[in-house]
């Protein structure tokens, strides 16, 4: 993906978060899984973390540009952010920031598809998500909990970004509950688990999906319920943060699951999208 610093004033716009229950959960053995990769460790004085992730299952590849409010600045130029891209996490100086998307290629900014705002706070981590349908898409901020959790455990969240059905139920193959009754755009609370491998079963109204999905011990991770190519359900799961021995320069482990194998293409800006099939 190119990257690249432009100005441009911003539009502004009201970004939401909101959050539902989680239950915890017992994990079991599997044969395959799926591990959550890519984290920020975490931010220090002035400086906050945003990532951003496409998850409109009809909405075209897009190109993302963030704005500063304060000046007009453009500080993130995303290009060709496809459905189940997810961006490395960037490093921001606090403030409200203009998040918008245009059609990929089209570079054209006065053809708007979507703008919101999003407030970056010192010292801590935001995740942006477009999400819905094409007709009814939405922008919604997530506020990123990168509390470790105790020795031996991992911290796990959901959210919800299916267009499939109005809400989802997530569980593991023993039945106990993730999350319950998730509306699209709703993110449950984190909560502990044990490491290791979840087996999870997902449903809906009159469709379902089953995702296996490793937790590390230290991590925090992110469940993305999302619908896949064969009409069901599926979760993509994506690591906020990782218990590191030495927490690197600038405080981050940044990432999508790209930056789990790959190093940025560009020192300062938010590099290539972690792309993911779904």
């Amino acid at each position: 993906m190119n990257t690249s610093s432009r100005r441009k004033t911003g539009v502004v716009a009201v970004a939401l978060a909101i959050t539902a229950g989680l239950a915890i959960a017992t994990p079991v053995a599997a044969s395959a899984s799926t591990t959550a990769t890519g984290a920020v460790r975490s931010a220090t004085g002035e400086t906050g973390w945003l990532r951003l992730g496409h998850f409109s299952p009809d909405t075209k590849a897009v190109d993302v540009r963030v704005t500063a409010l304060s000046g007009g600045s453009v500080v993130l130029d995303l290009a060709d952010v496809a459905y189940g891209d997810i961006s490395p996490y960037q490093a921001l100086g606090e403030g409200k920031y203009t998040i918008t998307m245009i059609p990929a290629d089209s570079d054209d900014w006065s053809k708007v598809a979507i703008s919101d705002t999003v407030t970056i706070s010192p010292a801590k981590a935001t995740t942006v998500a477009a999400y819905g349908p094409t007709a009814t898409l939405q922008l919604r901020a997530f506020p990123d909990d990168l509390t470790s959790p105790s020795a031996g455990n991992a911290r796990i969240r959901v959210i919800q970004a299916s267009t499939l059905t109005p809400a989802v139920d997530v569980q593991t193959s023993t039945g106990l509950a993730i999350a319950k009754n998730a509306r699209p755009g709703s993110a449950t609370a984190y909560t502990e688990v044990p490491a290791g491998v979840w087996n999870l079963k997902l449903s809906g109204a009159a469709v379902s999906g089953a995702a296996d999905v490793t937790v590390a011990a230290g991590s925090v991770n992110t469940l993305f319920v999302l619908d896949n190519a064969s009409g069901g359900l599926t979760i993509l799961p994506i690591l906020d943060s990782a218990a590191t021995p030495v927490t690197p320069v600038g405080g981050v482990q940044t990432g999508g699951g790209w930056l789990s194998t790959h190093a940025p293409t560009t020192t300062g800006s938010l590099g290539t999208v972690g792309r993911h099939a779904v």
